[in-house]
Parts: C-alpha cells; sequence; structure tokens
C-alpha cells in the first residue's frame, strides 16, 4: 500500500515523518506479564527521544502514549484509523505547540468511528512509515498476524518479547527486545534520534 502524502490529512509537525520511527503495535488481548517489559521500552524511547509511530488502539499502547506524553522532547506519531476531529488541536495544544506530535490519517474528518477496515487501512500506513518494528505480543489469527503474513513489514527490523506466544515472530525473524538502553549499553534501536 502506497499513500501520496498529499492524500493524507495532518495535524501536527510533518518534519517527523522524517525522522528514523519505530512502530509501536500490541494486540488489543495481551498477556499481562507483557506489561513491564513494555514500560521498560516505553522509557527507553522516551530517555532516547526515539519518534514512535502507532495508532495507539490497544489499552496498551494508549497507555503507553499517556507515558510518552510525559516526555517534554518525545516525538511521535499518531496513525488514526478514523478521521481528525476538530478539537484534537485543542486536546494536544501544547504537544502540538512544541512540535512534537504529529496526527495523520487517510480518512476525512467525516469519518468518526474506527472499523476493521479502517484499522487495516491504518496498519498498512503504519507499516510502510516505520523504519522498524516493537512488537511486544502478536495474537495467533489477529490483526498484527494477519500484517505480518501479509508481507506488509517488508522485511523490515522487527523486535519483541520472549514469550511462546511470539513464536511466530520469531519464526518471521523478529528479534527479541533486551532493555539494556537504560543501563548504558547498547540498545535495540540502531536507529539515531
Amino acid at each position: 500500500m502506497t499513500i501520496a502524502p498529499e492524500e493524507l490529512h495532518t495535524l501536527g509537525n510533518l518534519d517527523l515523518l522524517t525522522r528514523p520511527k519505530t512502530a509501536f503495535l500490541c494486540s488489543r488481548n495481551y498477556p499481562g506479564h507483557v506489561e513491564h517489559l513494555t514500560y521498560l521500552w516505553a522509557m527507553e524511547q522516551r530517555a532516547n527521544r526515539h519518534c514512535v509511530l502507532s495508532g495507539f488502539h490497544s489499552l496498551l499502547e494508549q497507555t503507553v502514549l499517556r507515558y510518552l506524553l510525559q516526555g517534554e522532547q518525545q516525538p511521535i506519531v499518531y496513525a488514526l484509523g478514523r478521521g481528525i476531529r476538530p478539537n484534537m488541536g485543542l486536546e494536544y495544544e501544547l504537544e502540538l505547540a512544541a512540535d512534537r506530535l504529529l496526527f495523520l490519517t487517510p480518512f476525512e474528518e467525516e469519518l468518526t468511528t474506527v472499523t476493521q477496515e479502517t484499522a487495516d487501512i491504518r496498519n498498512l500506513l503504519v507499516a510502510e512509515l516505520a523504519d522498524q518494528f516493537f512488537i511486544p505480543y502478536m495474537a495467533a489469527g489477529g490483526n498484527l498476524e494477519r500484517l505480518l503474513l501479509g508481507g506488509a513489514l517488508d522485511g523490515k527490523p522487527i523486535f519483541t518479547l520472549d514469550l511462546a506466544e511470539n513464536e511466530t515472530l520469531l519464526r518471521a525473524g523478529a528479534e527479541l527486545y533486551r532493555p539494556e538502553g537504560l543501563l548504558g549499553r547498547p540498545t535495540m534501536c540502531s536507529l539515531s534520534a
């Protein structure tokens, strides 16, 4: 899927699209034990000011978004599965004014509900824009597995957690994420901020 930039509706700092971006995706229903390492990943992204791209749809993704928004210089690209609401500029006024947030969507403002079809399109957009992926958990038979098996991740680096449930990701070439960056050791993210 290729969406021309002029086909996207945006609100925020378009320059964030030129930065290396790590897509953060997680299945909606996930085991609770993935939270701790995912939070360590989020801390690492915020400490290193790595640009995070996501649809921020699952509960874990939303929790990570709230944490990332607390970082004063954290760059975030938020891909929507619906149109941009008129009041979004007011809700995120500080982040937008600081040029650290970009909302983008291929959908018109009138589309106010995320459907399976719009979520799929949003996920394809995230896959296209990302340089690498962090997927802490992928449910068998879910949207993320369809995205992976459909070839949308296009051979880009994928990082995941060491869980038996992520065997499909690991067989597809995903590398294990190890939260070493906060301890002064090399991080999983080879991209510069």
